[in-house]
């Protein structure tokens, strides 16, 4: 095209052509060469795929969602991680809240996917973890739909569920929670806290100097509360890998709540002494708190070693629930291939609420149903006097109420060993 340009301004300067035709052709030649290319539309040599969806969808449904389907509910569940009745209500919630689930006519009149086709594309990639491409022998759906429908799909979930499955657990939550873990031997627990690193794989060069720990790769780090039902009640996703447990502690919104007196009261009693704050069994590099309670490192004598073993075992509760979460969930297990920690954030908080949804949903809960207006407030609420913030943080970090209840945690377990 260049040399074109140049033979025709040559020729425009020759007195034996139409000056006129040639100035025409010389201009146009020039805003060829100039004009940038254009965004969208048709690529020239780029092959279009006619991809079956209509029978994509026709053997999904075929395979799965039918009344004699080819495969059974356990098939179902063993594929897509939940049960059936619970993907169909997901499915129907999410094509509600988001018209990008509803199913459309493209510009030449072709029905697009279904919700239920969209859905269980999002949830195979929640769930192996592969290359987008992987998708699209069997369903139909090209690597570039399929990201943006990951997309969609976590961001829906946590419009929908995320107030629901991402809060801090009620009064008669906390009730049930207390119960079941001073039968295990701590009164006064909440449930464990630790935290998890997601490595990633495509964090730019340039911020792997604060993404990269001690891991010796990129990640991002979750810091997570949880139960012996395996149930997440705090979920603080982001921080860089090169920060450590107690970091994340300072930066997070854990406590928050109990500074500004929006959580209901804990009251127990352990070897004769009262306490006023639920606490966290926490591993040794957290510090010494009230809310906080760890191990003993080097025990003395049996008391103190039954304590240990006890607090040890009842802390792998968390860790319990990042194992389940990441073999549910292939992807966390995976590094992360996106490139924007924002989706990386809605994968997470995304899979964190499906994994509440599926515990809560099999193996059932004596809890009654929390209506809206029940539900706690935001985990970090405005804060009316910052007064009485910090002295409620100086209670929660008092390090004397920490030995204090540990000690008597001590004697409290080993009684109950003797009783046994």
């Amino acid at each position: 095209m260049a040399s074109k340009y140049f033979r025709l301004s040559s020729l425009g300067r020759s007195s034996n052509l139409r000056d006129e035709d040639d100035e025409i052709e010389a201009a146009a030649a020039i805003c060829m060469l100039q004009q940038k290319r254009r965004r969208g539309g048709s690529v020239p040599g780029h092959r279009v795929y006619n991809r079956d969806r209509a029978g994509a969808d026709k053997q999904l449904m075929a395979d799965y969602f039918v009344e004699r389907s080819l495969y059974n509910e356990d098939h179902f569940r063993r594929r897509f991680r939940m049960r059936l009745e619970l993907f169909c209500d997901l499915v129907k919630k999410l094509a509600a809240a988001n018209s990008y689930f509803a199913q459309n006519n493209n510009c030449v009149g072709q029905a697009g996917f279904t919700p239920t086709h969209k859905c269980a594309v999002a949830i195979k990639m929640l769930a192996y973890g592969g290359p987008a491409d992987a998708l699209d022998d069997h369903l139909k759906m090209g690597e570039s739909t399929v990201l943006l429908t990951l997309k969609k799909f976590v961001q829906t979930i946590i419009q929908v569920y995320g107030q629901e499955w991402l809060r801090p657990p009620t009064a008669e939550e906390m009730k049930h929670i207390l119960q079941v873990n001073a039968a295990r031997g701590f009164p006064g627990m909440l449930g464990s806290i630790d935290c998890m690193h997601w490595e990633w794989s495509s964090c730019p060069t340039g911020h792997h100097g604060m993404y990269k720990g001690h891991k010796g790769k990129p990640t991002l780090i979750l810091e997570a509360v949880a139960t012996e039902d395996l149930r997440i009640w705090h979920a603080f996703f982001g921080m860089p890998g090169s920060h450590n447990d107690i970091n994340v502690l300072d930066r997070s919104p854990v406590f928050d709540n109990l500074a500004n007196g929006c959580v209901p009261p804990v009251e127990f009693t352990v070897n004769g002494n009262d306490y006023h704050l639920g606490y966290y069994l926490a591993d040794g590099i957290y510090p010494d708190w009230a809310t906080l309670v760890k191990s003993i490192p080097a025990p003395a004598n049996n008391k103190d070693g039954w304590f240990a073993e006890r607090q040890e075992a009842c802390r792998k509760d968390v860790e319990r629930a990042f194992g389940v979460l990441q073999a549910k969930w292939k992807i966390l297990h995976y590094p992360a291939r996106l490139w924007k920690p924002s989706d990386l954030r809605d994968i997470m908080m995304a899979c964190i609420i499906l994994h509440n949804m599926i515990i809560a949903d099999e193996r059932g809960s004596d809890l009654p149903h929390i209506e809206n207006r029940e539900w706690p407030g935001p985990s970090d609420p405005p804060v009316n006097n910052i007064a009485e913030m910090m002295d409620a943080y100086t209670v929660i970090k008092n390090k004397e109420t920490c030995y204090e209840l540990r000690k008597d945690l001590v004697e409290h377990i080993w009684a109950m060993k003797g009783s046994s």
